[in-house]
């Protein structure tokens, strides 16, 4: 485990490396597209300057130099399945956007879908005898969380201190300079496969590039697409993707529970493509053109080409209505969208003061999603697009791109971790598991 906080500060030293050589790599590797955009800071924030708490010293302003999209190859549910595949196309977005750029990239920061995330509620509180706090204490209350045993072969992705309280003072963003008697600190911490997470790093490593961070594309997404009063009283951000759904839940303007549905667009299209027996390649075009959840009474009398290349001249000359279509599409997504319900109710979603949900990702583009999906997950629904940032071209603006610029903002603002501060590798305890959304029942 402390070798993993090891890797985890190798990869904040590696982006501040990167932050001083003023150029950075963002990849979101996805299971439909993997995207890479080229960063440049312009150096107007301070790097890592004293008397910052934790990694906000790393604030800085960028702009987007480089872009570049290509197919997915290699990736299912968000995880890589075949190596050699991910890191051709890996080379093919990363080569792109460095051509665009007009330089060379060392260093990447990476988010990635699947991996199965769990998240975890930690809470501590150290005795401060009435003396002013400083940043010792800040670790010092950290390292007094009792970190559950997750198992076996997982991994810390985020370990973020989501609330300070000094007393009976809650809400503190950050505690050092002021006094009292108790310091304590709710704590949220994400693990995932380990597995997964080694096997991005690696083909990151045949790429010959070095990863200088690591992010949940559940989080970076509801980064991008949640405005700051939701990320401030509470929302939860669907990103609908190719081959899975991130889930997660920001308040207070952090995230406080993410987890993934191993479904997707996809799975949509495959289901097209299997009931009207068509290529996939026909079915997602079938999907993006003619795509729908509600059918009305013109959807009967309007018919689709439907096409193939079978040389069975009637097999390839067949029609289908959008009904149809509209008739195989809406069974899935209705599935997919229970299952996020059913994610949020586990998390406690309806305790927040809002119940905003906002959908993004690729998937959410089908036309009449967002009125199913106040349906089935609450009234408080609407579509998102990723915040505009400085010379992202105008194809990367869209929701499918809400991770990529997310991940932007992440290493341009990044969160206080665990590992920005100096814990001691003793203090480590396996005790009990905690709800992860305890404590803003008790403080809000």
């Amino acid at each position: 485990m402390n070798d993993l906080y090891e890797n985890q500060r190798q990869m904040r030293q590696m982006r501040k490396a990167a932050m001083q050589r003023g150029v950075v790599a963002i990849l979101d590797v996805g299971s439909s597209k993997i995207s890479c955009l080229v960063l440049r800071f312009d150096g107007a924030g301070p790097v890592g300057e004293e008397g910052e708490i934790g990694s906000l010293a790393g604030q800085s302003a960028f702009r987007v130099i480089g872009a570049a999209t290509t197919r997915s190859r290699g990736v299912k549910f968000g995880e890589i399945c075949a190596m050699q595949e991910t890191e051709r196309a890996i080379r093919t977005a990363l080569q792109g956007a460095q051509k665009m750029a007009g330089i060379r990239v060392d260093h990447v920061i990476a988010c990635f879908a699947g991996a199965g995330p769990r998240s975890y509620g930690l809470d501590a509180q150290v005795p401060l005898d009435g003396r002013e706090v400083t940043e010792e204490d800040v670790a010092r209350v950290m390292a007094a969380c009792d970190v559950p045993d997750y198992g076996a072969g997982r991994e810390v992705l985020h370990a973020q201190p989501v609330n300070f309280a000094i007393d009976h003072r809650s809400g503190l963003v950050d505690p050092r300079g002021q006094m009292g008697n108790a310091l304590s600190v709710d704590m949220h911490m994400l693990t995932v496969d380990g597995q997964a997470v080694q096997h991005l790093a690696h083909c990151i490593k045949r790429c010959d590039l070095e990863l200088a961070g690591i992010a949940s594309s559940a989080y970076v997404s509801g980064y991008s697409s949640l405005v700051e009063d939701e990320q401030e009283l509470g929302a939860a951000c669907i990103d609908l993707g190719g081959g899975s759904t991130g889930v997660s839940i920001f308040i207070k303007k952090h995230m406080i529970f993410a987890d993934t549905v191993r479904m997707g667009g996809d799975h949509v299209t495959s289901d097209i493509s299997m009931g009207l027996q068509i290529p996939t390649s026909n079915a997602e075009r079938i999907k993006t053109f003619y795509g729908g959840v509600h059918a009305t009474g013109v959807d009967d009398r309007e018919m689709i080409e439907i096409g193939g290349d079978t040389g069975d001249f009637e097999h390839d000359r067949r029609t289908a209505s959008r009904a149809e279509v509209i008739g195989i599409m809406r069974p899935r997504v209705e599935e997919i969208l229970e299952e996020v319900r059913a994610r949020l109710d586990a998390a406690g979603f309806d305790h927040l003061p809002s119940q905003q949900i906002v959908l993004t990702g690729g998937g959410s583009q089908i036309p009449g999603l967002d009125g199913l999906a106040s349906k089935i997950l609450g009234q408080q629904v609407r579509l998102g697009r990723p915040l505009r940032v400085h010379g992202l071209p105008q194809a990367a603006t869209g929701p499918a791109f809400s991770s990529v610029v997310g991940l932007s903002l992440f290493a341009a603002h990044p969160q206080d971790e665990w590992w920005d501060f100096d814990i001691p590798a003793e203090s480590y305890p396996n005790r009990s598991l905690r709800r992860a959304v305890k404590w803003f029942r008790d403080n809000w």
